[in-house]
């Protein structure tokens, strides 16, 4: 399968998990048809200056960021830590996150969800 930038389902969420600002998610595979069911979510997530990701905990599956450009606040259980550009980070299923862009561009990640 090869699919095309044009092709790529987007959507665009404001204060997503009770977040602020808006993040739009570009659907690299459309959802567990496209993941053998193993997950639900393959994007390349893009959230805009001062946006965030509000805190949300994940029940039966995770989640793993792939910083891609621009700097963020990571919340990992609590844990704020900033994150950069080629970092990494993973929520396990009965775990919480968020993410707020704290630079100064678009912050743009892949966001991976697989299930438990």
């Amino acid at each position: 399968m090869i699919r095309k930038s044009k092709e790529i389902k987007t959507d665009v969420y404001e204060k997503r998990f009770g977040g602020e600002g808006t993040v739009t998610m570009r659907q690299l595979l459309n959802g567990p048809e496209e993941m053998y069911k193993k997950g639900r979510l393959f994007a390349h997530g893009i959230l805009e200056v001062g946006s965030s990701l509000g805190y949300h905990v994940h029940e039966n599956e995770s989640e793993t960021f792939y910083i891609l450009r621009g700097t963020a606040e990571y919340d990992d259980n609590g844990t704020k830590v900033t994150v950069h550009p080629g970092d990494v980070t993973f929520t396990a299923a009965g775990e919480g996150h968020g993410l707020k862009n704290i630079g100064q561009e678009p912050l743009e990640y892949i966001a991976l969800i697989l299930y438990k």
